[in-house]
């Protein structure tokens, strides 16, 4: 993530610094926050949010800087290198530094300061994408919109290779003259039409932008890539890759090595982007759960949309469980993962005739089918290590020559085929752990290999249990469509409720994460078959399902240009799909039943309606204030969110489930009830009635007032109350109930789903 220069705060006398304390909040400064357990003298990088003095417009990045030092003790550190790291003045009021708990602590008594907390740790979590989201039909987004054309997207991420062909130029305009980045790439490689930008970021250093890891380079891919004929993996899923926003500029912030990254890089590049003139962030990042002043994905977005940017967050992968998810903000598009129905198949057919369905994207025509191999589980009575197949695990006298069986855990799947090759095992098969449910990846093997889910992978080890010399196949089918049920919640894909955001329900919608072809900075290539140039593979993950979104939003905002980034989140949330293609409740590949809306939220982005949703509940940045107030958050840290001065005791707060959000999430006690109220913008047919469909929750009457609403003119504003009551009856304490609202008009469906936790 990076920065550019930009005009901020400067003090010059001690005339400004009386001048600032004027300024100053009434509130006691917040406490700094410090890690549990450390050394109060223990050097860390802080984040540190400052006010700003006044006519801050006059003083430059060099002012700026310099104002910044002033908070700190000295600048140089005992070692010789600088204490100061960077300024920030449009993704946060603030700095970066190098300090300890105990010189924070008396930064605390300078006029100015706001709040501190540590940099904290931050991660990473096609050829079908667009057929499957009918981004080609003749009425589709894509000729709608001339496929995104003219409009920036920023990717915060790894980097990115500049070389492959989904970043050529073909067929692509000039930027925008709104356009102020530069390309850092070094030389013999460059920028193009494309490629707008690309820098990069790691403290003081000057790193390249270029992709090592590929995360980067996937997203960038997925968001925005140009069309390249014959894309396949390994054979597999050929045809014409492309982008959602095929005709949309790319500009690459880097800010994550080794799938790591901090809060400082991250607020820089966001600083940068912003500065730079994107018009859709998209950040397929996260941190564990933290309160929104501490998040600096929460921060700098909300930078981002004061400037009417876009930001399209990645919900994480800690599913199944609940509530650990990341991006939980209400100003952010948190997205998870679902599949597609295509699948590239690999079935494992065992010695009694029984059948799986599992998927590998190595398929050797050289591997006989027809021969049973002898079938073996290293795991049953050996080392956690064997059951896994870890790195040197195995041992030659048991596994070679036959078929291996390894469970899942969190290590790379691709490095237990390396481990069963090396062992001289013949061919793999992977089976889920039960966290992992029924999603399965189609991995470039280095042997045969199956990836079949945790019901299968019981069903081989009942085989195993019960058969005295068990024998195995694998028979590879290649790609598959028409896949049933489709889509489905993948089972990494992060669930609500957050526990940080007042119970907004999260994520907000979920789109294709799972085996989803992508650009690739290796070759892939496990053995003497055909080595594909350009490289392509498959990935997974909610870091793959939110590029999908983000250039779905790409193409909104070429549509309607005045949109706020509020508007075009609702316009993709009210229109999405709350069920599988199939007229069915959408699966949940973890436990196998339906997925609840704190794994789906709104549902499945639906790009044709969400360009025409015929209302939208709309917000402006100050909105958000009173909600942040009403979280219970102190002036310091909502001003640390909003990067504006705010006193809470003269703003009139509002409970979570009063902010105009396309989704309600409420909290209900027995026999109790809450009136909520929402406004709904009109940017459909000018003359327009719209009637209520309720789908009440269990438990719950839901009466709303009025059930009619009637413009006659776009832009008009409409608003209506909702009354929720827990009817009287049986206890549902820790229960959530689940229904929908839905105003219906003609060829518009605006849906908002409804959550109901009893408590």
């Amino acid at each position: 993530m990076e920065r550019n220069p930009v005009l901020v705060l400067y003090v010059l006398t001690s005339l400004l610094l009386l001048a600032f304390s004027h300024c100053h909040q009434h509130h006691r400064p917040l406490s700094i926050v410090g890690e549990d357990g450390s050394d109060a003298t223990q050097l860390q990088t802080y984040i540190v949010h400052v006010q700003e003095p006044p006519n801050n417009a006059k003083f430059n990045v060099e002012d700026l800087q310099e104002w910044h030092k002033t908070f700190l003790p000295n600048t140089t550190l005992d070692s010789g290198e600088p204490r100061f790291i960077r300024s920030y003045s449009h993704a946060i009021s603030g700095f970066a530094a190098h300090l300890t708990r105990q010189e924070l602590a008396s930064m605390r008594e300078k006029e100015g300061f706001v709040l501190a907390h540590p940099s904290y740790r931050n991660f990473l979590f096609t050829t079908y994408s667009p057929d499957f989201l009918a981004l080609k039909e003749w009425e589709g987004l894509w000729s709608e919109s001339s496929h995104g054309e003219g409009i920036i997207i920023g990717v915060i991420d790894t980097g990115i290779l500049p070389t492959h062909p989904s970043f050529g130029e073909e067929g692509m305009p000039e930027p925008p003259l709104k356009w102020r980045g530069r390309c850092g790439l070094p030389p013999p490689a460059a920028c193009n039409k494309k490629l707008i930008g690309a820098i990069a970021f790691r403290g003081k250093r000057n790193p390249s932008p270029i992709d090592k890891g590929g995360h980067g380079t996937r997203t960038a891919s997925i968001a925005a890539g140009n069309f390249v004929h014959g894309a396949n993996v390994l054979g597999n899923a050929r045809g014409i890759a492309s982008g959602m926003a095929p005709r949309a500029h790319l500009a690459m912030y880097r800010a994550y090595y080794n799938n790591y990254g901090t809060d400082d890089d991250l607020l820089a590049a966001i600083e940068q982007a912003i500065t730079d003139g994107v018009d859709v962030l998209s950040m397929s990042i996260g941190q564990e759960p933290k309160p929104l002043h501490e998040t600096s994905v929460a921060k700098g977005s909300f930078a981002a949309i004061k400037k009417s940017i876009f930001p399209c967050c990645a919900a994480g992968n800690y599913g199944p469980s609940p509530s650990v998810l990341s991006n939980d903000a209400p100003w952010c598009l948190t997205v998870g993962a679902t599949t597609t129905d295509r699948r590239i198949r690999a079935t494992v057919k065992l010695g009694n005739g029984m059948e799986m369905e599992g998927e590998s994207a190595y398929q050797p025509e050289t591997f006989d089918s027809k021969q049973m191999l002898p079938l073996v589980f290293p795991g049953e009575g050996g080392s956690p290590a064997a059951l896994n197949c870890q790195r040197d695990s195995l041992q030659k006298s048991q596994v070679m020559g036959k078929i291996v069986l390894c469970e899942t855990d969190e290590y790379e799947n691709l490095e237990r085929s390396e481990t069963v090759k090396a062992a001289g095992g013949a061919a793999m098969i992977l089976m889920n752990r039960i966290l992992d449910g029924d999603t399965t990846n189609a991995d470039s093997h280095s042997i045969p290999a199956s990836h079949v889910g945790h019901a299968d992978g019981q069903k081989i080890l009942s085989y195993i249990h019960t058969t005295p010399n068990p024998t195995a196949t694998i028979i590879f089918k290649g790609t598959q469509f028409g896949i049933r049920p489709t889509p489905a919640v993948a089972a990494f894909s992060s669930r609500g409720p957050s526990l940080n955001n007042g119970g907004i329900l999260k994520p907000d919608v979920v789109a294709p994460g799972v085996n989803i072809l992508v650009a690739s900075t290796k070759e892939i290539s496990p053995s003497l078959t055909d080595n594909p140039n350009p490289a392509f593979e498959f990935a997974i993950g909610t870091s793959m399902a939110t590029p999908h979104v983000s250039g779905i939003a790409a193409m909104i905002k070429k549509l309607h240009t005045g949109w706020s980034p509020a508007a075009i989140k609702s316009a993709i949330m009210t229109t999405a799909y709350a069920r599988d293609r199939h007229g069915e409740a959408v699966k949940d590949q973890a436990r196998g039943g339906n997925a609840s809306w704190f794994a789906i939220g709104a549902g499945q982005v639906n790009p044709k309606k969400a360009s025409d949703p015929g209302l939208v509940y709309d917000l402006q940045w100050e909105d958000y204030i009173p909600y942040l107030c009403g979280l219970g958050y102190i002036d310091d840290q909502v001003t640390a969110v909003v990067n504006e001065k705010v006193d809470c005791s003269q703003v009139e707060s509002i409970a979570s489930e009063e902010l105009n959000y396309p989704s309600i999430a409420i909290s209900l006690d027995a026999g109790g009830s809450k009136k909520i109220n929402r406004t709904v913008t009109n940017v459909g047919q000018e003359n327009s009635r719209y009637e209520l469909r309720i789908e009440e929750p269990v438990g719950v009457t839901v009466r709303a007032n009025p059930e009619t609403l009637e413009f006659s003119g776009l832009q008009q504003k409409r608003s209506f109350s909702v009354k929720l009551s827990a009817k009287s009856g049986v206890s549902r304490k820790g229960e959530v109930s689940e229904g929908s609202l839905t105003w219906v008009s003609g060829c518009y469906s605006v849906r908002s789903p409804i959550s109901v936790s009893f408590t």
